[in-house]
């Protein structure tokens, strides 16, 4: 089944403004599926015309088999949403607030275990939200979303104000609804969150969807180059390492060679050979970022630079 799919979907706000430009989008069931794009890319407008919060110009969206303009009611039982900077009841408490969401959506649920699920003490519980840190507020705001446990989640820029523990809390909570086959769709700006735990990723770009795959797809698809930095104990005469597929250039340097690799499969290749001709001591590779991905596609509006544009790009993510 497919958990969200739109045809065309236009929204203009007067003459001229275009906040969505003839989206085409599907997102599979049980998929976690990434938004990126910069702030007033259109990524919340999306959100409102999936909920039907605002009306799209054309184009139409079905959500969990649902149109979102005729059928809105059915989708919002069935979806769980956490809005960008969700307004909560500064007056009432964190169990309350999660009683009431309850209450809405016809379901029984016990308050503590929802909260401890998103990292909420049980004195939490019972303090008024007008006292928790943004922080707190996230984590509340998205307990509220899985309240029900709905077939669809829907975050809006969810890991804004958590910390570094809330942020990886934040993924393990996201995987393990996937796990449990819920759909789950978020928009973010932040790159390193989408690429740790989304299966696919769409790009939004000035309304217009500019590319979408799996983070390794995007990447072999620009063909970004990535780096394998190998300290050897003596470097070998001879390697024929250029030959490998995938592998762009090698060259050796004070007992380092470094090889730039457009396929990160051929670094395993790449250390074989030398590991039969010479003892390594060090490796360090670089892979080429999300970020660097994302750079590509919305600097230019979705054109694809040229491969010299994009060699010596020091945008890298790096493990050791």
């Amino acid at each position: 089944m497919t958990a969200i799919r739109t045809s065309e979907l236009t929204k203009r706000f007067g003459p001229d403004v275009v906040a969505v430009d003839g989206l085409d989008l599907r997102v599979e069931s049980g998929e976690v599926f990434g938004f990126l794009g910069p702030n007033g890319a259109g990524k919340s407008t999306v959100i409102n015309l999936l909920l039907d919060f605002v009306r799209p110009t054309a184009g139409s969206a079905t959500v969990l088999g649902y149109d979102s303009t005729t059928e809105a009611q059915q989708i919002r039982q069935r979806t769980g949403v956490l809005p960008e900077g969700a307004s909560l009841y500064e007056r009432l408490t964190g169990r309350e607030h999660l009683e009431w969401v309850a209450r809405a959506n016809d379901v029984t649920i016990d308050p503590i275990p929802a909260l401890e699920r998103v990292g909420l003490s049980p004195e939490a519980a019972d303090r008024a939200v007008g006292g928790y840190s943004k922080g707190m507020t996230q984590r509340l705001a998205l307990a509220m979303a899985l309240v029900g446990d709905p077939d669809l989640l829907i975050l809006d820029e969810p890991s804004s104000g958590l910390d570094p523990t809330g942020m990886r809390e934040f993924r393990e909570i996201v995987r393990a609804e996937a796990r449990n086959g819920r759909t789950v769709f978020f928009s973010s700006h932040v790159l390193a969150e989408v690429e740790a735990v989304c299966d696919r990723i769409g790009i939004l770009h000035e309304g217009t969807l500019v590319a979408t795959g799996t983070p390794a797809d995007l990447r072999a698809g620009l063909d970004l180059v990535g780096t394998l930095e190998v300290e050897v104990a003596s470097v070998p005469q001879e390697v024929p390492l250029e030959t490998i597929d995938g592998v762009q250039r090698a060259t050796v340097q004070d007992g380092t060679i470094t090889v730039s690799v457009v396929d990160p499969t051929a670094k395993i290749e790449v250390l074989t050979e030398l590991h039969e001709r010479t003892r390594v001591l060090d490796v360090i590779s670089e892979n080429a970022s999300l970020e660097r991905l994302f750079d590509t596609y919305t600097a230019t509006g979705g054109d694809r630079r040229s491969s010299d544009d994009r060699i010596g790009d020091p945008s890298t993510e790096v493990d050791r």
